[in-house]
């Protein structure tokens, strides 16, 4: 007998032994399995992703109802329930500083993101008048249809995979404070320190942080640390 028949032998014996196992005792059987909701793991992929995904749009400074950001997992699994409709997942609001910026979150199909999903969201969209658009995706996207979404949106839209969104990484015990500086804080900053934005340390629009507020080039964040590990101090970044 070759290396696979004795291997294909050996999970045949283990899968009868567990068989029998659970015939002798079908109690333990029974109890193993109703502690892995094997039916809820989906549900629970997409409530951490919108959560997190609210909380970006609420750090971003939109408005996001309290009611929606503390749903629980048994709320959102009783809600999504009735009518499991990838549609549903969507959530629009405004700045709560300006209520013309509008945006909205949009949850892809579990299917790889071609040219055509991309064309559909953005006729659902085009009429909304979006300032940001969030696209979380279940699945790859394609070269053209990220390019897609260059020649269709005039704005910046903002895209994650589902996997990136199931913690949110800013909540984390050792992540330092983050405060995006405005322009007339900016403006304080390099005048105090005499230098130019680019004497400033660097950030790529391709760091995590920078993509989780939406930073775009030469906005200036200021990075507060506070723990045993790294001491107390101030730092500031510049997206470049």
């Amino acid at each position: 007998m070759n290396s696979a028949e004795s291997s294909a032998a050996s999970n045949v014996a283990a899968a009868m032994a567990v068989d029998d196992y659970y015939d002798a005792a079908p109690e333990v059987g029974h109890c193993m399995s109703s502690m892995v909701d094997f039916s809820g793991v989906e549900s629970q992929r997409l409530f951490l992703a919108r959560r997190t995904a609210l909380e970006m749009l609420r750090d971003r400074g939109y408005s996001v109802p309290e009611a929606d950001l503390a749903r629980t997992l048994p709320e959102f699994r009783a809600w999504w329930s009735e009518t499991p409709e990838i549609e549903r997942l969507s959530f629009s609001t405004t700045l709560a500083s300006d209520p013309s910026n509008k945006a909205r979150i949009v949850f892809c199909p579990p299917e790889p993101i071609r040219v055509a999903v991309i064309r559909e969201v953005f006729g659902r969209t085009k009429e909304d008048n979006l300032s940001c658009l969030i696209l979380i995706l279940q699945s790859k996207m394609g070269s053209k249809a990220r390019d897609t979404i260059k020649e269709l949106f005039k704005f910046k839209v903002d895209v994650f995979q589902i996997t990136e969104l199931l913690v949110n990484m800013t909540n984390h015990v050792l992540k330092p404070k983050h405060q995006v500086l405005t322009a007339e804080e900016k403006a304080k900053l390099l005048k105090q320190y005499n230098v130019v934005d680019s004497q400033l340390p660097r950030m790529l629009e391709t760091d995590a942080v920078a993509r989780y507020y939406g930073l775009s080039k030469g906005t200036v964040v200021k990075f507060t640390y506070d723990n045993e590990l790294t001491a107390n101090h101030v730092s500031y970044r510049c997206v470049l």
